[in-house]
């Protein structure tokens, strides 16, 4: 069996180009850097480095090796933090996935609350934008959003709790005719030019398309893009209207004016999905109790824009 340490030290070497490089990265001496290349050379049978004048060049073996070794090594690393999280007597890890505004919006303070009360916890965060059918069973905690006018998501092995319901806003350039109004209705922005945010039919872009066919039209788009913090910024620039919920609304750009959009209302459903044999874990309740008082902190407050 490999040396994981070793390994380790493979990858110094090839990341900072030198024997003298990983050396001072590792706090080693180059011969102890060395000898480790060699004995794992030996192991492997294989050559991991050429000489290139003074320097060494790794082989595509020696390449091949270090980024196998990856995957393996991270996973040496999460059994690392289980066996901290046993001897603790609970977890030491919580993972979490998320789309983009809830992660911007709540998680920090999610991570901020439980790592005051647990210094050596370790949050991870992964967006899962676009979704996949179902939930990974690595994730203690999926947060994704639904539209109500399709089936509830159900996934084995995961405990549903919904957060809130939010309204989606029309967001306009700074200018535009609309921002004469108080309320923006759906079929007047059907001779709009649009600013798409969503183009991997996300059920945040089905239930806009949804809400156009209700008012008898089909978005023209002067610009097509799978990022909302873009989208805003083109907006700003006054290419286009786009159509967003109040979450992804929290910093509007300047140059912008925000609207309620009516007739038909576009409203998306919160969901985090808890995997089930973790729920009682303290650290998942926690963090769970956490979203919730975050989602209403926001259904209960407004956002202004003049």
């Amino acid at each position: 069996m490999l040396n994981p340490h070793r390994l380790r030290v493979l990858q110094s070497v090839i990341a900072t180009g030198s024997i003298q490089g990983a050396a001072r990265s590792l706090h080693y001496s180059p011969a102890t850097v060395s000898q480790h290349m060699n004995t794992l050379s030996q192991e492997t049978g294989l050559t991991l480095f050429e000489r290139t004048g003074r320097g060494l060049r790794p082989t595509q073996a020696g390449l091949s090796l270090a980024e196998g070794s990856t995957g393996v090594l991270q996973g040496l690393d999460e059994l690392d933090r289980l066996v901290q999280s046993l001897r603790h007597g609970h977890s030491q890890h919580l993972v979490i996935a998320s789309f983009t505004s809830a992660a911007k919006e709540w998680l920090p303070r999610v991570v901020a609350t439980l790592r005051s009360s647990e210094p050596e916890l370790t949050v991870q965060i992964s967006l899962n934008e676009p979704y996949t059918e179902k939930t990974s069973n690595a994730v203690d905690i999926d947060i994704r959003n639904e539209s109500p006018l399709e089936p509830e998501e159900h996934f084995e092995g995961y405990l549903r709790h919904r957060l809130r319901d939010e309204d989606f806003a029309v967001v306009l350039p700074a200018g535009h005719p609309l921002c004469a109004t108080e309320v923006v209705e759906v079929h007047q922005l059907a001779d709009q030019m649009w600013v798409d945010h969503d183009i991997k039919d996300s059920p945040n872009g089905r239930m806009i398309r949804t809400a156009c066919q209700a008012a008898g039209f089909v978005p023209q788009f002067a610009a097509r893009l799978d990022d909302h913090t873009a989208a805003l910024a083109l907006v700003a620039a006054g290419l286009g209207i786009t159509v967003l919920p109040h979450l992804a609304l929290r910093d509007l750009p300047s140059g912008t004016v925000l609207r309620p959009l009516r007739n038909p209302a576009v409203t998306r459903r919160i969901v985090a999905h808890v995997r089930q044999d973790h729920a009682a874990d303290p650290l998942v309740a926690a963090a769970l109790e956490i979203l919730r008082r975050e989602s209403q902190d926001l259904q209960n407050g407004s956002l202004e824009n003049p």
